[in-house]
């Protein structure tokens, strides 16, 4: 039997699917983690809950959104809110997973959407924060989706927009941070966690085609590559059928 082909994108659909368990409320964003949440949500999560920044919240779309506040995203909601009471909610406690990403991640998974150099005469200013730093900050887990390059990989931040360990060890919590901080980051060469002791960034699996050896060669600090990583398990048939027939037929995120 000859192996199914998929594309890059496809694959990084499919392992942001995998990563939503059935019950869990979700900050969904717009790309690729809107796509993998609609995906898991058709696949093993019926009961995922889909969260949209933009005020809605468990909307059923009949077609894909193609940003968080297109009106599809209120087709169907369970209830539409303002973009105010929706991050309420991230508040008291009801979001369990958020998507973010980035221009940078760092070691201990802080992340930059703020400028590039320093912070008074930098480089390239960026759009800041928007809701991440309340996501990051307050839900049960985060998962950063982002480009695998060692500018974007520094071993610290240019600037912490949204906080993840901060400095290591305990500082979420002397900062007041309530979430359980970043739990997975989705790059296209492989899936990365983060160390129980040190909260430094480790290698999970590595994507097809790829070795560890290159993802550390991408990343701009020494990770920690454990010995029992393995390969990124490759979408299935029916990942794929479901992808592409009922969530992103139109290949508006996906191709």
């Amino acid at each position: 039997m000859s192996e199914i082909e998929y594309t890059p994108r496809e694959l990084l659909a499919c392992v942001a699917a995998r990563m939503i368990q059935d019950g869990e409320s979700v900050f969904v964003g717009t790309g690729l983690p809107l796509v993998g949440a609609l995906l898991a949500q058709k696949l093993h999560a019926p009961n995922m809950m889909a969260i949209y920044e933009s005020g809605t919240i468990d909307p059923k779309p009949a077609q894909l959104p193609w940003s968080v506040s297109d009106p599809w995203t209120c087709h169907k909601a369970a209830i539409i809110l303002s973009m105010t009471s929706v991050f309420g909610h991230s508040r008291a406690g009801y979001a369990d997973v958020g998507f973010l990403g980035g221009a940078q991640i760092d070691m201990y998974g802080n992340i930059n959407a703020t400028c590039i150099g320093p912070y008074d005469k930098p480089m390239v200013r960026l759009t800041g924060s928007g809701g991440a730093n309340d996501i990051a900050s307050l839900c049960r887990k985060v998962i950063f989706m982002g480009l695998h390059l060692p500018q974007r990989f520094p071993e610290r931040c240019d600037y912490i927009t949204t906080p993840g360990f901060l400095g290591g060890p305990g500082e979420r919590e002397k900062a007041g941070l309530v979430g359980g901080g970043p739990w997975r980051v989705l790059s296209h060469l492989g899936v990365m966690g983060f160390d129980e002791e040190t909260c430094r960034m480790k290698l999970i699996s590595y994507h097809p085609g790829v070795t560890p050896e290159v993802i550390q060669e991408f990343t701009g600090f020494e990770m920690i590559i454990p010995d029992d990583v393995v390969e990124t398990p490759k979408p299935t048939a029916e990942e794929l059928r479901i992808l592409r027939e009922e969530v992103d037929p139109n290949k508006l995120f996906v191709f």
